[in-house]
Parts: structure tokens; C-alpha cells; sequence
């Protein structure tokens, strides 16, 4: 019975994480706000960078703001904040009501990642941890290849891509409602210590640093191939918009193959372990998608890409709250700000194509996956 019971409680947390999904969907309605009001590249991605840039702002102040009003309650109030997001290209379709929409979904999504993720901590054992964050990333991930295919099908069969913002303002209203009906037992938080000092001072910690900076360049990375696979399969295979944007959902069909993967086999295998194999991975496939011009060749390195990254942020995040469990409020705000690493990125990369052409601007993301090896090294078992 007690197992039922628990089983009830982590169902309601993890569907959490598909509503935590639909951040992606910025990689698909970027490709297509540049073409329905043809926008340059670096024009194109402030849509990226309006959304991520609000991890920088709300992620700590939003891991205090919790222990004030509870996890549950805070990924509540996220869930709220998205459904007006998704409400907002329905009523009015422009640029800068497209800014605004993101920038909303850009805040309810830094709210949900800095809460649903301790939020499981509730529900879950420590020792299934990140295995459990891994299946909550394979969750998301469901939700992150379904936008680019659900975008394709309205404007092919409705002419009208936006009818996918439909859809996810009713799926976020039913995981709001499930949530507020599931009992969460949270354990009291001491917020006599809690600060925006007594956060930033976690980075201190060279431990701590080196994760958060992980944070912003898998992020960075995550975001970076979202955003710019479509954009270079044209360029590189002179194919459409529709066609092209099929390449993101692969991507993150192959996240949400790893995902799940990963749940099972970190439950055995060492996080540094799969981490380093991942880069190892990552890289040479990233490579060879820069210098092929094969369709089917390229986006089997956009499928081999996903495999690699798909469980790195859980893998980060997990070691991150075992170094200072007592302090995963604060922990998740520090960590969620380094998501802001998907505004950063992108911008760099889309200033970079538009000088030289997309295959410079996913060149880029090299360095990210360079830094990810280095920390896949100095990062301790677990």
C-alpha cells in the first residue's frame, strides 16, 4: 500500500516535467517568427534570448521565494504563468507580442526547473535520485520532440503552426490540477540563513562553480542545436522549413531514447563514468555533422548528438545536490540561473552565422562540448 502511495505522489512531480518541456518549443517557433516576418538570424534569436535570459534574473530569487512558499506551490504558481504564456500568440500574433509570450514562458519555465527538481527529492530516495531526475529529463524530452512535429502538422494540415500553443495551454491546465490534488508531505525549511549572498557563496565552492558552468553550456549546447539544426539542414540540404524542422524533433526523439536509457542504466552505472563516455560521444559526432553535406548522414549525427547529451544535465545537476543536500533550495536557484547559458549561446551562434553561414555558428558549440569534457573529468563518482 505504501508503495501505491508513493507511486501516486511521484506520477503527478514528473508529469511536471513535460509542461517543463515546453521550453523547447522556443527552437521551432524561432524558425518560424524569422520566416513569417523574415527576420535576420541575430534578430531571430532574441526569441531564444528573451526566454532564457529570465534564468539569470528569477532562478535565485525564485529558490527563496520557496522556501517561503513550498515547492508544490511554486511549481503551481509556474504552471499558471505558462498557461498565460501559451494564451498570448492566440490572441495576438506579432514580433513583439511573440517577445512578450516567450519572455512569460521564459519566466514560468525558470520557476518550474528551479522547483520541480528538489520537488522530487519529496517523492523519491536519495539513492534513485538521479536516475529519477533522468526519467523526468526523458519526460521533458517526449514533450520536446513532440512541438516541432505538432508545429508541422497544424501548418500543413490547418495552415497555421500556432495551433500547438492549443494543445500545451490544455495539457499544462490538467498537470496544474493534478498537482494541487496530490498530497506532498514538505519538510520544513530553515530560511533564517537563506539570502541572495548566502546562495552566490555556494559558488565559492570550486565544486559548485564548475557544475553551474556545466549547467550553461549543456544548456547552451541544448538550445544551439534546437534552434539552429533547421536552420542549417537548409542551408547545407536546400530543403523547407517543414522538412527541416523535422531534424529538432529527431534531436530530441534521440534525448528522449537516452533519457530513458539513462534512467535504467544510472541506476547501476557511475555518473562520471557515463558522462565522459557521453563527451567522448558528442564531440566527433559534432564534427562530422560540420563537414558533410549527406541529408541522411547529418541527421544521423543530429540523432547520435541527442543520445550523448540527453542525460548530462541530470547527471550535473544530481552531483551537485548530493554535495549540499541541506541546501537544495538554494542549489537549484544557482544552478537553474546557468540555464540562461540557452540565451548567451544561441545569440553567439546566430551573430556567427550570419557572418559566416550556419556551419560557423554550430561550430560554436565545440567549446561548450569541450568544457563539458573537462568537467565530465573533474567530476567526482557518483
Amino acid at each position: 500500500m505504501k508503495e501505491n502511495s508513493s507511486v501516486i505522489k511521484v506520477l503527478p512531480v514528473l508529469f511536471g516535467f513535460f509542461v517543463m518541456g515546453f521550453v523547447d518549443l522556443v527552437g521551432i517557433a524561432t524558425n518560424y517568427v524569422k520566416q513569417d516576418f523574415m527576420l535576420s538570424d541575430t534578430l531571430a534569436n532574441l526569441l531564444p534570448m528573451t526566454l532564457f535570459l529570465w534564468f539569470a534574473v528569477l532562478s535565485v530569487p525564485t529558490g527563496l521565494m520557496m522556501n517561503k512558499l513550498g515547492r508544490k506551490n511554486t511549481v503551481i504558481l509556474s504552471m499558471v504563468i505558462t498557461f498565460l504564456a501559451m494564451l498570448i500568440p492566440l490572441i495576438s500574433y506579432s514580433f513583439p507580442m511573440m517577445l512578450v509570450a516567450f519572455g512569460l514562458l521564459g519566466i514560468g519555465n525558470t520557476i518550474i526547473q528551479v522547483s520541480l527538481n528538489p520537488l522530487l527529492t519529496n517523492v523519491v530516495r536519495g539513492d534513485r535520485l538521479t536516475s529519477s531526475l533522468t526519467l523526468g529529463q526523458f519526460i521533458k524530452a517526449i514533450a520536446s520532440f513532440l512541438g516541432p512535429i505538432l508545429a508541422g502538422l497544424a501548418a500543413g494540415s490547418f495552415g497555421n503552426w500556432k495551433f500547438i500553443f492549443v494543445i500545451f495551454a490544455v495539457v499544462t491546465v490538467l498537470s496544474a490540477i493534478l498537482l494541487f490534488v496530490t498530497p506532498i508531505h514538505e519538510e520544513p525549511v530553515n530560511q533564517s540563513g537563506s539570502s541572495f549572498s548566502s546562495s552566490f557563496s555556494l559558488l565559492k565552492d570550486k565544486v559548485i562553480l564548475m557544475l553551474f558552468l556545466a549547467i550553461v553550456f549543456v544548456v547552451g549546447v541544448d538550445v544551439g542545436l534546437n534552434t539552429t539544426i533547421p536552420k542549417f539542414l537548409m542551408e547545407r540540404c536546400d530543403i523547407l522549413l517543414e522538412k527541416a524542422g523535422l531534424g529538432t524533433s529527431l534531436y530530441f526523439i534521440a534525448r528522449t531514447v537516452g533519457s530513458f536509457a539513462g534512467a535504467i542504466l544510472l541506476v547501476k552505472l557511475s555518473g562520471r563514468k557515463f558522462f565522459i563516455v557521453s563527451m567522448f560521444i558528442a564531440i566527433p559526432a559534432l564534427l562530422i555533422m560540420l563537414f558533410i553535406g549527406n541529408l541522411w548522414g547529418i541527421l544521423s549525427m543530429v540523432f547520435i548528438l541527442g543520445l550523448a547529451v540527453a542525460n548530462v544535465f541530470s547527471i550535473i545537476f544530481a552531483a551537485a545536490l548530493r554535495r549540499k543536500p541541506d541546501r537544495a533550495n538554494e542549489i537549484s536557484g544557482l544552478l537553474i540561473m546557468g540555464v540562461a547559458g540557452g540565451a548567451v549561446i544561441p545569440l553567439i551562434m546566430g551573430i556567427t552565422s550570419d557572418l559566416v553561414g550556419q556551419t560557423g555558428g554550430m561550430a560554436v558549440l565545440l567549446i561548450a562540448l569541450g568544457y563539458l569534457l573537462f568537467s565530465a573529468f573533474k567530476l567526482k563518482e557518483g
